[in-house]
């Protein structure tokens, strides 16, 4: 979810940068701003901060399953070496 908060903080940083000439148009330049941040935010594809940290908990469970198994087939490969020599490739 886009925070339009910051997206009218940037908007109104931007209308500051206008010149003083142009400060009666400042208000439209804040609502474009606005507008064309909105929409440029909308088209790309973004996960909110608890979406990430929910995938983020779920890769480091499987990185743990995973070591697991390694350490698993390591440690049978070692058992079975013992029981039956083998030549390694």
């Amino acid at each position: 979810m886009i925070d339009f908060k910051s997206i009218d903080e940037l908007a109104q940083r931007l209308s500051d940068l206008v010149p003083p000439g142009l400060s009666e148009a400042r208000a439209d330049l804040t609502a474009n701003f606005r507008s064309a941040l909105q929409a440029g935010l909308g088209r790309l594809d973004l996960v909110t901060r608890e979406e990430f940290d929910v995938q983020r908990a779920v890769l480091l469970r499987t990185r743990e399953k995973l070591d697991l198994l390694e350490r698993m087939v390591e440690d049978l490969e070692a058992r079975l070496d013992q029981v039956s020599p083998r030549t390694r490739n």
